[in-house]
This record gives structure tokens, C-alpha cells and sequence, in this order.
């Protein structure tokens, strides 16, 4: 990835990041925490990754994504609405009675999302049945399905991963936002899912641990992951709960609230001077 690229993305992460201040603050709840954890995966997939089309939001041949961590719909909601699926208004709109955007992803009102999700564990259940289909109708489309670290303690997300390797499923390909933090407090406090490395070793996965808010490292991941065969890939993306928001980083507290009107400012005004700095570069 050459300089000007990776310029590019990173002002898209930085305009996802306000899109999902801009909509957790407009709704009064929602969160924030993790939406900002996985903005730079969010914006990878969609802006370089992905083989999806907003104009043909339903083409068969497309590249799936599921949001198994669904509360984090926020963040999945601003990288749709800048790649073009819906109008970046509709962020304002979260959560409100009538409108779009609800507070976890529904594949029926919502052009660009795949799967409805939000009980945990469910999503990468529904993205084997995605890939495991893929293999069956001889199609080269590939399933991306982003889980929470906490949501690791469900125990459906290993009978999935026991599925997916049973099946072979290369096409598909799962992301750990590894950010240490879930509503309850610290991970490795609550649940204790690590080693996940090697849990996921252990049911037949390729394994790849990564920062994941470096893009090179994004990439060359993904890159890797496709060329994996006879097997699924699992990429543990290492990252901060509340990135690009100072107060809010690494802070267990903003998992699932939304900030008031100072704080909402605050938010803005450093994501809008980051945002320059990085157009200015």
C-alpha cells in the first residue's frame, strides 16, 4: 500500500469514527466503545477489501460481511453510509422510532447489511452458512464476520468454529476485535477466553495476531487469509476500546452510553482536528 492510500483510509477511519459519535450522541444510547475499536476493520473491508457494490446492495456474486458483535452497529452504520448505501443523515436518525438505523443491524431495512445480528454468538453461525452455501453453489464470493472478544465466551461461537473447520470453509474469514474490554469490565477478568490464538489453532483455524490500527498490517492479513486453503482464517485484531476519542479510550465505561453535550464536543472537536491534520499531510 503505497503512502497516498493509506492517507486515504485513514481520513475515511477518522470520518467513520465521527460518524459514530455523531450517532450514538443523536440517539442518547448505543455504543460507542467497540464501533471505535474496529473503525479502521470496518473501513478496510469496505473500502479495500471487499468485492461489494451500493448500487447493487443484494448482487449475489458480492462479498459477505456479518457483524456478529451487533451491538456495535454504529460503526458498520458510518462506513456504509460513507461508501454510499444510504445518506450520512440517516447516522442522526440511530435509533429513533421509524427511521432506518436500528440499534443492531437488520438485513431487512437496511441496505448493505447482510445478516441481522446482535445475540452474541450468533453472527459467525450465520457467516458458515454464508461460506459452507458460497461452496455449495461453486461461488468465489467471501465471507468477513467481525466478533467481540467478550462475545468469545458464548459458547456457539466455537460449535461455529468447529462447523467451519469440520467443512473446510477457506472462504470464510473471522476477525476477533481484540480490544480487552466488555460491558462487564476487563476480559480476561470476566471470561478469561484467551489464549485465543491458540483456542482457535486448536479447532482448525490459520491464525494471524495483528494491531489492528495499522492498515499494512490489515492488509497483508487479509491478503494472507486468501491464501489460505482447506481451512478458515481467524485475524485477532489487537485493539483499544474508544480509539480516536482521548476520554473515551480504553475506558470500560463507554462499552454501551452515549456522551452528553460537552462530551459529544469534545469528541468532535479532536476527531475534526485529526481529521484536518491528517488532509493537510
Amino acid at each position: 500500500m503505497n503512502n497516498m492510500e493509506k492517507k486515504e483510509l485513514r481520513i475515511l477511519a477518522c470520518k467513520v469514527r465521527r460518524g459514530v459519535v455523531e450517532g450514538v450522541y443523536h440517539a442518547k444510547s448505543g455504543h460507542p466503545g467497540g464501533s471505535l475499536s474496529a473503525a479502521d476493520i470496518f473501513t478496510y473491508l469496505y473500502f479495500k477489501e471487499m468485492r461489494v457494490d451500493p448500487k447493487n446492495p443484494k448482487d449475489e456474486n458480492r462479498d459477505r460481511f456479518v457483524l456478529s458483535k451487533g451491538h456495535c452497529a454504529p460503526g458498520l452504520y458510518a462506513a456504509l453510509a460513507l461508501k454510499g448505501y444510504f445518506p450520512e443523515e440517516e447516522l442522526k436518525k440511530l435509533r429513533h422510532i421509524g427511521a432506518m438505523l436500528q440499534g443492531h443491524p437488520d438485513m431487512k431495512g437496511t441496505p448493505g447489511v447482510d445478516m441481522s445480528s446482535g445475540s452474541l454468538g450468533q453472527g459467525i453461525s450465520a457467516a458458515c452458512g454464508m461460506a459452507i452455501a458460497g461452496k455449495m453453489d461453486k461461488k468465489d464470493y467471501r465471507v468477513y464476520t467481525l466478533l467481540g472478544d467478550g462475545e468469545l465466551e458464548e459458547g456457539q461461537v466455537w460449535e461455529a468454529a468447529m462447523f467451519a473447520a469440520h467443512h473446510k470453509l477457506d472462504n470464510l474469514c473471522v476477525i476477533v476485535d481484540s480490544n480487552g474490554l466488555q460491558i462487564d469490565g476487563p476480559v480476561a477478568e470476566v471470561g478469561g477466553p484467551e489464549p485465543i490464538d491458540e483456542k482457535f489453532r486448536s479447532f482448525g483455524f490459520d491464525v494471524q495476531v495483528i494491531d489492528g490500527h495499522d492498515f499494512d498490517a490489515i492488509e497483508a492479513a487479509l491478503a494472507h487469509a486468501k491464501t489460505v486453503k482447506g481451512k478458515p482464517s481467524v485475524i485477532i485484531a489487537k485493539t483499544i476500546k474508544g480509539k480516536g476519542v482521548s476520554y473515551m479510550e480504553n475506558q470500560v465505561g463507554w462499552h454501551g452510553k452515549a456522551p452528553n453535550d460537552e462530551q459529544y464536543a469534545a469528541a468532535m472537536q479532536e476527531l475534526n482536528t485529526a481529521l484536518s491534520g491528517l488532509e493537510a499531510e
